[in-house]
Formats: structure tokens, C-alpha cells, sequence
């Protein structure tokens, strides 16, 4: 099929976006092509508006209007406890089971060296900055359960047990409310691994 060039241009620039295949991004051009110059406009101003006034907190990383982001702001928060995490939107994950009260560390990735992402593209070195100070008591390692995400633990763990904090790594396995003959077989081994005495 052929598209018009400027409708072409708009699916291969919304295709750029993570987890839009050709499919998807066509149905988003049609939408937005379908609503109002309004619509569109307002949309166009928040990205550049997003764009230009956010930043990365100087402390913990996470996406900030201003120096420091909320969390890191917030007296009450618990500064022993940090949980390190691959991305923002994980951060916000765990805030919304409003359970746990430390801080947090945002790598802005994960560990994977087919894709080319090493140490030096994580922000690794201001992890370790934020220990130096001996108020970190205990790091969270929160990345997910895949190749990448328990790498970039391991590679974590070895770097942070040095300097005398503990370092844990969430738990994994079979869901709550969920049943063991639909779990499949990675998922079974990992609550097996992870048990926990009662």
C-alpha cells in the first residue's frame, strides 16, 4: 500500500517509539490525523514542553521538574533503604503499592552488551556516589527477572558488597492468586529458588 509522503514520515517517526511496531503506529497516525488542529496542537505542546522543562534529579535520577525530584525532597523518606531500579516508569510501579518509604536510584537502563549498553552508559557512577556519604545502609536491587535485568543485579551486587551495604534483590516467582498448574516452568523454578522459611 502506499501512503502519501507526509503520512509516511509520520508512521516511520512514531514506528521510532519503543513497543510501536508498523501496525500500531499506523493506527496512531490515523487517530491523529482524525482529530482536531486543537487536539493535535495541545498534544505537540506537551512533548516540547516536557522536553524542554525536565530534567534528571541530581540525586536518585528519576525524570524532575526541578534540581531534586519529590522523593528525594521528602524528609520522611527513609535514607538507609535505596532501591535501584532500570527506569522511571518502575519507580512509579513500586510508589503506587505505597509500601515502600527509602529512596530510590534510577540507572536509565539496563546491562546489555549485544545492544551495546555497558556500565558506562547506566548511571552507575552516581549510584556509587550517593554510598560514599555511609547513610545507605541497604540497596534494592529492582531490576526485572530477565537476562539483562539479573545481570545488571549480579553486576550491581559485586560492585556495592565491598562497600559494606547489604545488598538484597526482590523476590520472584508465582503471583498472588495465581495457580501453580498455569505457571509456566521459569516462573515455578524462580518461586522455588526464592522460598522463604515460615
Amino acid at each position: 500500500m502506499l501512503f502519501a509522503k507526509p503520512f509516511a514520515e509520520l508512521v516511520g517517526e512514531l514506528e521510532k517509539l519503543p513497543g510501536i511496531g508498523p501496525k500500531s503506529a499506523q493506527r496512531l497516525a490515523y487517530y491523529l490525523l482524525q482529530q482536531s488542529d486543537g487536539q493535535v496542537s495541545a498534544l505537540v505542546t506537551s512533548i516540547i514542553k516536557a522536553k524542554k522543562d525536565l530534567r534528571f534529579c541530581s540525586s536518585c535520577q528519576n525524570i524532575s521538574e526541578a534540581d531534586q525530584c519529590p522523593i528525594c525532597l521528602d524528609g520522611a523518606r527513609d535514607q538507609s533503604l535505596l532501591c535501584v531500579v532500570a527506569e522511571s516508569r518502575d519507580l512509579y510501579a513500586i510508589e503506587r503499592a505505597h509500601e515502600f518509604k527509602g529512596r530510590y536510584h534510577v540507572l536509565h537502563g539496563l546491562l546489555n552488551p549485544m545492544e551495546g549498553v555497558g556500565p558506562e552508559r547506566l548511571r552507575v557512577k552516581e549510584l556509587l556516589s550517593r554510598l560514599e556519604s555511609g547513610m545507605v545502609q541497604e540497596v534494592i536491587l529492582a531490576t526485572n527477572p530477565t537476562i539483562e535485568g539479573d545481570a545488571t543485579a549480579m553486576y550491581l551486587a559485586k560492585l556495592l558488597k565491598p562497600l559494606g551495604v547489604k545488598v538484597t534483590r526482590l523476590a520472584h516467582g508465582m503471583p498472588i492468586g495465581g495457580e501453580l498448574d498455569y505457571a509456566d516452568s521459569a516462573t515455578l523454578m524462580s518461586a522455588i529458588e526464592y522460598r522463604r522459611e515460615m
